[in-house]
């Protein structure tokens, strides 16, 4: 079999597309795209940000940050919030049309069009590495995402980052049960 090889990149599936929203100094909301992110620890999330965003000057300011799932219906505007500094446009969030609830747990916004949040307290941020630690202080989902009480995916609608092909993806076909399907070959 034949393979092509891309060379060292940090090119996989999926990568996830996390919207990052905080609170400035003066309780404006901003919001941007990030999709170099995953779990960390039990409950914690990393995520690498250049400390040039404005994004990291509020985290800085506030201990406090939101990561909510971009989804395939506000998919231009997740990807406006990445293609547009914060720094240079400051009304940005607002011309994505999103609205925001604070957070009960932390100082930071909730995205209410974007059904899934995950809200964190930094637990560190390195300026060598780049990457922002995240306590998760709490996951939120919009009820209209539920079916019988459970997150429905196909009502989430999360979309992926294609590395590979610059693209955004729909997540959500299921092929298989979690730790059952592999019983099979037991």
């Amino acid at each position: 079999m034949a393979r092509k090889s891309f060379g060292a990149k940090p090119l996989s599936y999926p990568q996830p597309v996390w919207i990052i929203a905080t609170y400035d100094e003066n309780g404006k909301p901003d919001a941007m795209n990030a999709a170099w992110g995953g779990i960390s620890e039990e409950n914690e999330i990393s995520v690498c940000l250049s400390p040039g965003h404005k994004t990291c000057k509020n985290f800085a300011k506030t201990g406090a940050f939101t990561v909510s799932m971009a989804d395939a219906k506000h998919v231009a505007a997740c990807d406006y919030v990445g293609i547009t500094s914060g720094n240079i446009v400051p009304d940005k969030f607002e011309r994505t049309g999103f609205t925001v609830t604070k957070s009960e747990y932390v100082n930071a916004p909730i995205i209410n069009e974007l059904a899934v949040c995950i809200e964190c307290r930094v637990k560190e941020y390195n300026l060598d590495t780049c990457i922002l630690k995240g306590e998760v202080v709490n996951v939120s989902v919009d009820e209209s995402a539920l079916t019988d009480g459970k997150v429905d995916i196909k009502k989430v609608a999360p979309i992926a980052f294609d590395p590979f092909n610059l693209t955004y993806n729909l997540v959500g076909e299921e092929v298989a049960k979690a730790f059952a399907v592999g019983k099979e070959l037991k």
